[in-house]
């Protein structure tokens, strides 16, 4: 085989491997996380937002699915990395039902969308305000993408 035949096998493989991530975040502004909507609602709202996080209840409304989420970094495959420091809860507004025995706690999404009002509740006896996220696209992540690692090389097939 040529040389440019090995080149383009290598970049074939180079690519299957890599991680993608899963939404395009080109209009985010990386700086909204859910702690600056908190300290600073008026700015932040009606911009777009990529934030993720840990499950931590779900509730069906009448045209819509409100899920609450301890929020964490995302990584470079857009997975929330709960190996960093929490950066406080949000809620997300997503059109229509949810199905609470698939979005239970403790799983992590990701979520892509528009800055709301800010929403006022509780976490325990403490008022809080929460941040709101209109859900444009949302992405569950399954335990398996967990185990997976970002970056990996060889020829064989994955389960």
């Amino acid at each position: 085989m040529q040389n440019s035949h090995w080149l383009i096998i290598f970049s074939l493989l180079f690519t299957a491997c890599a991680s993608n991530s899963v939404f395009d975040a080109s209009q985010v502004d990386g700086a909204i996380t859910p702690t600056s909507v908190i300290a600073n609602p008026v700015d932040s709202r009606g911009k777009l937002a990529l934030w993720g996080g840990t499950i931590l209840d779900v509730q069906n409304l009448k045209d819509a699915t409100q899920i609450e989420l301890l929020a964490y970094p995302l990584g470079s495959s857009q997975r929330p990395q709960q190996n960093e420091k929490p950066l406080g809860r949000f809620l997300v507004l997503q059109p229509g039902f949810l199905e609470p025995t698939v979005y239970t706690l403790g799983k992590l999404l990701t979520v892509f969308g528009e800055v709301g009002d800010n929403q006022q509740g509780q976490v325990g006896e403490t008022s809080y305000s929460y941040p709101v996220i209109l859900a444009q696209k949302i992405h569950l992540w399954s335990p398996k993408d967990a185990s997976r690692t970002q970056f990996s090389f060889g020829i064989g097939i994955v389960f």
